[in-house]
């Protein structure tokens, strides 16, 4: 019989699976926050503080902004590629991503418009240059993009620029002001990394394990979303040739139960999981924890959706909005902008959820995470340009 797993418990083991369940206080161990998550996703926006800076704050309010850009362009504990989307990783992961840089650099090589950049601008031009100079950023090239721009139109010297970077050519030595820069691989990867390979069946072993302990349970379509490093036929073939998977029922927040897959460890991470704090906690709309809409409904009963790039007329909530966790349920999520000029944190809506009463004691462990959140970015003052509730 499948293990079955109720929705309290299927709450708890995700949280804690996602390093949420602990009170964001304490030793910071950075490194280890981040091989936790597995990756952390990076954004460009700034709405209050990038996405990657509020993600590794929301584990532990001792991170600061400039930690994690130490990380990657001094330390070099941690490296950036693609995931799902632009993100560090563990720099001792990176013998496991040799077949995502062919992966995804072959697919970039196929796209008409990088076809179309080489013609203007040689790789090998790109890759003399950083050679000779050092690491460049794309303002270091003058290619234009012809005729009317489109809104993900890029000129060819990124195109052929981000083409060596997901091939794994080039590497990101640094940011600054959230600009990449590209140097080879050599200069920024240290070698015992780099010269470490392995078949592209273990990578696949370590990527589709390495998913499921992160997710503690899953359908295989969850394993494959998680890194978006495999694809669905080598999970599926993947999952029927290992052992020691863990076959559950999961109780969703309606009572309807499913089947999932659970790591090997499943019934000992049962058995401790401890009861999330009460702590009330902002969370950021890439945050792991929201990024899989689906998994989000099924375990909360929480419908949220990213409406940055929908058109403002058509948004039911509004541009950048924080899903507000309380525990193991969310309980409103507010829109919530940086005013750095002013030094202030502005509320301009508020929305709590059905069934939740916002009693004055929670208004105030609200209004307690909201200076926290204002501290981190160096702001005095939080202005509640809406009601509370």
């Amino acid at each position: 019989m499948a293990l079955r797993i109720g929705n309290r418990d299927a709450r708890w083991l995700w949280l804690q699976a996602q390093g949420l369940s602990e009170t964001p206080t304490g030793p910071l161990d950075l490194p280890e926050t981040i091989r936790r998550l597995g990756f952390v996703q990076l954004d460009t926006i700034q709405n209050v503080t990038r996405a990657h800076h509020h993600i590794l704050w929301s584990r532990n309010q001792n991170y600061r902004e400039p930690m994690l850009d130490k990380m990657l362009g001094e330390d070099r504990a941690v490296f950036e590629h693609f995931t799902h989307d632009a993100s560090v990783l563990p720099m001792e992961f990176y013998p496991m991503w040799q077949r995502q840089f062919r992966r995804l650099g072959e697919k970039v090589a196929g796209h008409i418009s990088f076809q179309k950049a080489v013609k203007e601008i040689d790789r090998e031009q790109i890759l003399s240059r950083i050679a000779q100079e050092g690491p460049l950023s794309t303002h270091a090239f003058d290619t234009r993009v012809e005729g009317k721009k489109q809104m993900w139109d890029r000129p060819p010297h990124k195109r052929v620029l981000d083409q060596l970077w997901y091939a794994g050519e080039l590497a990101t030595s640094h940011r600054e002001n959230f600009a990449k820069y590209y140097d080879l691989a050599e200069r920024v990867i240290p070698s015992h990394h780099r010269e470490t390979t392995h078949e592209d069946s273990t990578q696949i072993d370590w990527l589709c394990r390495n998913a499921l302990d992160r997710l503690a349970f899953g359908s295989l379509g969850d394993i494959q979303r998680f890194w978006g490093a495999v694809d669905a036929k080598e999970v599926k073939f993947w999952s029927q040739g290992v052992g020691d998977l863990v076959a559950v029922k999961l109780q969703s927040h309606d009572g309807i139960w499913r089947d999932a897959l659970a790591a090997p460890d499943i019934e000992e991470r049962l058995a401790s999981v401890p009861a999330p704090t009460g702590r009330l906690r902002i969370i950021n709309p890439f945050d792991p924890i929201v990024r899989d809409r689906n998994r989000l409904l099924a375990l909360f009963g929480f419908a949220y959706r990213n409406e940055m790039f929908v058109p403002a007329a058509q948004r039911q909530w509004g541009y950048y909005v924080y899903p507000i966790l309380e525990g193991d349920r969310f309980v409103g999520r507010m829109e919530i902008k940086a005013d750095r000029l002013e030094s202030r944190l502005r509320v301009t809506q508020f929305w709590p959820e059905p069934g939740v009463s916002w009693s004055a004691a929670r208004l105030a462990r609200l209004a307690a995470e909201l200076t926290r959140l204002a501290r981190l970015i160096g702001v005095v003052n939080v202005l509640w340009e809406c009601r509370r509730a």
